[in-house]
């Protein structure tokens, strides 16, 4: 007999699952590593040229919101809305979900968002080489990598996390373990000597996918905002 799903498993379905049971002991030494040295793995290329067709479009002027790993891009169309008078970005990696949205040839633009396929630490570099300072940046249900092998491949312990501080603005930063965000409000402390709070929320509607699937599920959501001052005090430091 095929098993059907209760409400606990429902409620589990999407939950992260570790053996890490605290902030990775080794979370300092590699921030503190990535603080001290430049990163130089090579560009991506394909990202690269979407970059430079994004640049000569001017797309990069005025006040932008990034919505970084949008998915299908539904966070980014939602935001649009939220902030009319910015142009938001939405960049994800992922052609099928991307293709949800009818991103086919690396870009889709209407209105006030924009949505872009490449690969996120190869665009912030280029946004930071570019000069592109940010009004808003949304990283919303990174991967967790859960593994505790796997820190580094985490935003706050990868090599990029010096070069996603610098670009500036606003950082917030949603996910629903509370572990991902302990650490990532720990990382940012280790760079910018700031501290900045991890905050459970409950918004009445989610604004990504996840977010929506997650509240239905009842799980725990976790938010970590890094303010305009501390990412431009860090810039110049």
């Amino acid at each position: 007999m095929k098993r059907t799903k209760n409400s606990t498993d429902i409620k589990q379905s999407g939950q992260v699952k570790s053996s890490q049971v605290d902030v990775h002991p080794q979370l300092e030494k590699f921030v503190r590593r990535h603080l001290a040295s430049e990163w130089n793995q090579p560009l991506h290329p394909p990202t690269e040229e979407v970059f430079h067709s994004l640049a000569e479009g001017d797309v990069f002027t005025g006040s932008i919101i990034l919505d970084s790993g949008c998915g299908t891009g539904e966070s980014t169309r939602r935001l649009a809305k939220l902030y009319p008078g910015q142009r938001v970005i939405g960049v994800d990696q992922s052609l099928s979900r991307l293709g949800k949205s009818g991103v086919d040839c690396g870009v889709l633009r209407q209105d006030n968002w924009l949505l872009a396929r490449a690969e996120l630490a190869t665009f912030w570099r280029l946004l930071h080489k570019q000069g592109v300072r940010l009004q808003k940046h949304l990283l919303l249900y990174p991967n967790p990598w859960p593994k505790p092998g796997h820190l580094q491949r985490r935003w706050h312990a990868h090599p990029v996390f010096p070069w996603l501080l610098a670009l500036g603005g606003e950082i917030e930063m949603r996910c629903n373990w509370e572990i991902y965000a302990l650490e990532f409000a720990a990382a940012v402390q280790i760079a910018t000597r700031d501290t900045v709070e991890v905050r459970q929320f409950q918004p009445e509607e989610g604004v990504s996918p996840f977010e929506a699937k997650y509240l239905e599920r009842g799980h725990a959501l976790y938010s970590v905002k890094v303010p305009e001052s501390v990412t431009a005090a860090f810039r110049l430091s």
